[in-house]
């Protein structure tokens, strides 16, 4: 069995209360499967994952819960941003290589 990456919900939580999220357009460089992504996207009014990796991408958009609306997962790299500036009030880059 597959152990849980944080069952205290402890990244979540420090994450929030460094930089609160309502009403915010937040992108997460790195989403990979979307495993973090989820855990928060129900605060901000929008979230946007991005990834290099398709197959990460597609195990995102499977485990993209259906009371998160406000997800969009969009493959490309941190190196080349598919957005205009100004674009986000929040970018993210946790846990990635």
């Amino acid at each position: 069995m597959k152990g849980l990456r944080d069952p205290e919900g402890a990244e979540v939580s420090r994450l929030l209360a460094a930089c609160p999220f309502p009403g915010k357009r937040v992108l997460e460089i790195g989403c990979g499967s979307g495993k973090l992504t989820w855990l928060y996207a129900d605060q901000p009014r929008q979230v946007v994952g991005i990834d290099p990796a398709a197959c990460e991408l597609r195990q995102a958009k499977a485990d993209r819960p259906p009371s998160i609306p406000n997800g969009g997962l969009l493959q490309a790299m941190a190196e080349a941003l598919p957005f205009l500036s100004h674009t986000f009030d929040i970018a993210l880059f946790a846990s990635s290589l």
